[in-house]
């Protein structure tokens, strides 16, 4: 048991700089996903109005609410142009086709990580004390020497303690100025698959409510 506890102690910075590069890393990836998911929205409203005769072109950069806004004003075209029967029906089956993919949903998984991510920070500063107190008990349980020993072998692991707390400090200080940067576009993402979703259903009811052209109405 000690054998254990003394090799936790030595390790115990090693184990908290590990972990933190590693929880840098979930980020990176967190941001790369949340880039990802954007372009996915934005590829499912070009989807919706694809195959309209006009409808608003924009450079694949724009933001996703200029994308949203083309997309509503697109659908407004198309709703009150009385010549547009066919795209009307066209986008009405699109929506209900697309929609049924439900892309713009996909987000639990990614809510789950990011959540755990940023609750997470608060271990590093406990872990770091934890370190600190393992140092020094590992250093108390030496069996077999005198108390001047016992005091040498506090004072050499009083090295390992400190670092262990500093590298939990450090670690959750540089994580919570990563999340702080992070966190709004994160934020903004979640909006976005909302605004999207109350979106893509007024469209839908827009849709549906329309009322049926006289001259679709004579020809049925």
């Amino acid at each position: 048991m000690d054998n254990i506890l003394s090799a936790i102690a030595e390790l115990s910075t090693s184990i908290i700089t590990v972990a933190a590069c590693l929880h840098l890393a979930v980020f990176a990836l967190l941001v790369a996903w949340s880039k990802r998911d954007m372009r996915v929205l934005a590829g499912t409203l070009q989807d919706y109005t694809r195959d309209l005769r006009q409808r608003s072109v924009l450079d694949p950069t724009a933001h996703l609410t200029d994308q949203m806004e083309a997309f509503i004003a697109d659908v407004e075209d198309v709703l009150n142009d009385p010549s547009r029967v066919q795209e009307r029906q066209m986008l009405r089956n699109r929506l209900s086709l697309l929609d049924e993919k439900r892309r713009y949903l996909h987000a639990l998984r990614f809510e789950t990580i990011a959540n755990s991510a940023r609750v997470m920070i608060e271990a590093y500063p406990l872990a770091g004390v934890l370190g600190t107190i393992i140092s020094i008990g590992a250093a108390l349980n030496v069996s077999g020497g005198a108390e001047a020993d016992t005091v040498s072998i506090i004072v050499a692991r009083f090295g390992d303690a400190i670092w262990s707390t500093f590298a939990g400090l450090t670690a959750g200080l540089v994580l919570l100025l990563v999340n702080s940067l992070l966190e709004p576009s994160f934020h903004r993402l979640n909006e976005a698959r909302a605004h999207m979703r109350s979106m893509v259903s007024a469209v839908k009811s827009r849709i549906s409510d329309s009322k049926t052209p006289p001259s679709e109405t004579a020809a049925g």
